[in-house]
């Protein structure tokens, strides 16, 4: 049962948090490419215009990969719940719960959810608005980002490392 718990929780951590990740990651330049378009074009509430193929063209297809990769992360988000409930379920029956190194990752894997849904989430937001005041927000989010990556690569080192494990990993 242990393997099976633990490969769940790996799976769940690569296929949740890996895609929350790497769009809220390609969020911010994205986001910088629509709002350097000058004019009401930029405007990602409008109407779409489209080429020949009938498929957006320009800052539309720009404000449609926005708001997708905003999607990504919001429903991946959701779904990344499935990560510390087979974890938990793993560490104890592995029976390391009280451990420091698991707690620890628990702590910062809180932080970093923190930072997502307080931080990345509300700051792609109003990129995809009307008549935001979007000064700096790509700089902020890039900042936001860049911290919940990191503390998500803690996390992943800790529960590769596991200091004080016998196993020798």
């Amino acid at each position: 049962m242990t393997k099976f718990l633990l490969a769940v929780h790996v799976l769940a951590a690569i296929l949740a948090v890996g895609p929350v990740a790497v769009a809220a990651s390609m969020f911010p330049p994205a986001a910088r490419r629509v709002l350097a378009v000058p004019g009401p074009t930029r405007d990602p509430g409008g109407p779409g215009t489209t080429g020949g193929s009938g498929t957006p063209t320009g800052t539309d297809a720009g404000t449609t990969a926005l708001r997708l990769l905003h999607r990504i992360c919001r429903v991946y988000a959701l779904v990344g719940v499935v990560v510390p409930v087979f974890g938990f379920a793993t560490a104890r029956e592995l029976g390391v719960l009280g451990s420091a190194w698991l707690v620890v990752s628990i702590g910062l894997a809180v932080l970093a959810a923190v930072v997502l849904a307080v931080f990345v989430l509300p700051a792609q937001s109003p990129l995809l608005e009307r008549n935001a005041d979007r000064a700096g927000l790509t700089v902020r989010l890039t900042v936001f980002t860049g911290l919940f990556n990191l503390l998500w690569a803690a996390v992943t080192v800790l529960m590769i490392v596991r200091p004080g494990s016998t196993t020798g990993a």
